[in-house]
């Protein structure tokens, strides 16, 4: 039986409440713990699985992801489709290919990430990729926080949508209560 990306995520115990600090630098009542989910490798394969059969037709030929979660995804998703699989790691402001990675002029490259917040590590990994000549395809996640609202001018599939709200420091309801802040995986 197959199941649903939002049950997978409440059974790897990966809905996590409290007080967070995401990435992004915004604050969260709920996070995401993608490594309770990619520590399964069933699941993990199973909603790769689901990215790359919304991408199969696409002519995809590199699927490029993001360190650190990102990589499991690139990897899973391009074994699932035949293709290479790449990342894109921190540098300075942006990402870059290192280790070897490079892309040829038109490659057709579906961007994958773990969990999609602000988009700020997707739009990096495009950027490189346009760097390259490659061609973004689309973007795949495990689980969108924004619900579709997320635009990087190609197709965009999650496996799994979830609206919950994010706040600046200062209008965090959580930091106006006293509740201790987490930087998970921190």
């Amino acid at each position: 039986m197959t199941k649903t990306a939002e049950l997978i995520f409440r059974e790897a115990g990966a809905f996590l409440e409290g007080h967070f600090l995401l990435t992004s630098g915004l604050h969260s009542p709920i996070y995401l713990e993608k490594f309770h989910v990619l520590q399964y490798p069933h699941y993990t394969a199973q909603l790769c699985r689901m990215i790359a059969r919304h991408f199969q037709k696409d002519g995809v030929q590199v699927v490029a992801g993001p360190t650190v979660g990102g990589i499991l995804i690139a990897f899973e998703v391009a074994r699932s489709l035949g293709v290479r699989g790449i990342f894109a790691e921190r540098d300075g402001d942006g990402r870059s290919f290192r280790r070897g990675f490079s892309l040829l002029p038109k490659e057709r490259v579906l961007v994958v990430d773990d969990i999609l917040t602000t988009g700020g590590s997707i739009r990096e990994v495009i950027a490189e990729v346009k760097r390259w000549g490659g061609e973004v395809m689309g973007v795949g996640v495990l689980a969108d926080r924004a619900k579709g609202k997320s635009d990087f001018g190609v197709p965009l599939y999650s496996c799994f949508n979830i609206d919950i709200n994010t706040y600046e420091p200062a209008d965090c309801p959580q930091c106006k209560a006293g509740l201790p802040l987490v930087r998970p995986g921190g």
